[in-house]
């Protein structure tokens, strides 16, 4: 049996610098060594499976396949579900089904600590014990930091739940993105003179509630294409009495219908808290002001040349 395989395991959940360096070094140690590269996630996340609280989405599936493929062209992102009985594996059984008869490893980068098998109960040490024994070498991936600390998911979080959402850029090499399709909203952005594109239940980690300046990418035939920038409040409205969350993107220079359309909407810097006004005309005031401002923070932002904001 032929095993040409260089697999990564894990959940890349926001495909962040740190996982944007491992990728790089994927692609080439692949390329040196004629491997194949291919990424090994799972879905839901095994947290979720097992009874404990999974942390928030950064990324959803597709979005993490499109970054990972971008950092590492050519990777075949595999997808496993995850269930109780994968979760029941002993460490070898994961090897041998998985990783040796599923998809031919011969190289296996995982992170420092990672854990397999049933109970957790395999690390990096039976890894490459199991290494030894099958034909196949693993190796931890490079840890990647800064002043502040390991560049990880769970950093990523923190900062996106305390409303710093430039630090979570910093980190991420892009800004925090919000997407789900445009509904039917109450119209009263269009009568104040501020038409707004409305998406509610987006999956991803949630910032505190207020206004943001905003990139916004529309998602045509399943790629994303630079639609304009603009400003956009999350939260209640409590102007207004609203019951549920929304955000709500106000796109300046644009007209068009878009409802029905997948948006993603990429925070790049928070405004101002979410608050009441006395009143509709003071309402519209504030907008003024927001997107005047907004106008400002991304007025030298220009699309990739692939058209997508990120």
């Amino acid at each position: 049996m032929t095993r040409d395989a260089l697999v990564v395991i894990g959940n890349f959940d926001g495909v962040h610098r740190g996982h944007q360096a491992v990728l790089t070094a994927v692609a080439r140690m692949a390329s040196a060594g004629s491997l194949r590269p291919k990424m090994l996630t799972f879905e839901p996340h095994p947290a979720a499976v097992l009874g404990r609280q999974a942390p928030a989405l950064l990324t959803t599936l597709l979005r993490k396949a499109e970054l990972v493929k971008r950092a590492c062209p050519g990777i075949e992102v595999v997808v496993r579900r995850f269930t109780r009985e994968f979760s029941e594996q002993s460490p070898e059984e994961f090897v041998e089904r998985v990783l040796i008869d599923e998809l031919k490893t011969k190289l296996v980068m995982v992170g420092r600590n990672f854990r397999f098998g049933r109970a957790r109960a395999g690390g990096m040490a039976e890894l490459e014990r199991f290494g030894q024994a099958h034909g196949f070498d693993a190796v931890a991936e490079p840890l990647v930091s800064d002043d502040m600390g390991a560049w990880s998911s769970t950093r990523v979080r923190g900062l996106v739940a305390a409303g710093d959402v430039e630090g979570a850029a910093g980190i991420l090499g892009r800004p925090h993105a919000l997407s789900g399709s445009v509904i039917m909203g109450d119209q009263r952005g269009r009568q104040l003179g501020f038409p707004t594109c409305n998406i509610a239940e987006a999956p991803e980690a949630m910032p505190p509630f207020g206004v943001y300046a905003v990139l916004v990418d529309q998602l045509v035939d399943g790629e994303p294409v630079a639609l304009a920038p603009g400003v956009a409040n999350l939260g209640v409205r409590p102007t207004v009495g609203a019951q549920r969350p929304l955000l709500e993107a106000h796109l300046f220079d644009f007209s068009g219908d878009l409802y029905g359309s997948q948006l993603r909407v990429h925070l790049v810097a928070r405004l101002r808290d979410e608050r009441r006004f006395d009143g509709l005309d003071a309402l519209k005031a504030q907008i003024a002001q927001d997107s005047a401002e907004a106008r400002r923070r991304l007025a030298d932002r220009v699309p990739e040349a692939r058209r997508a904001w990120f």
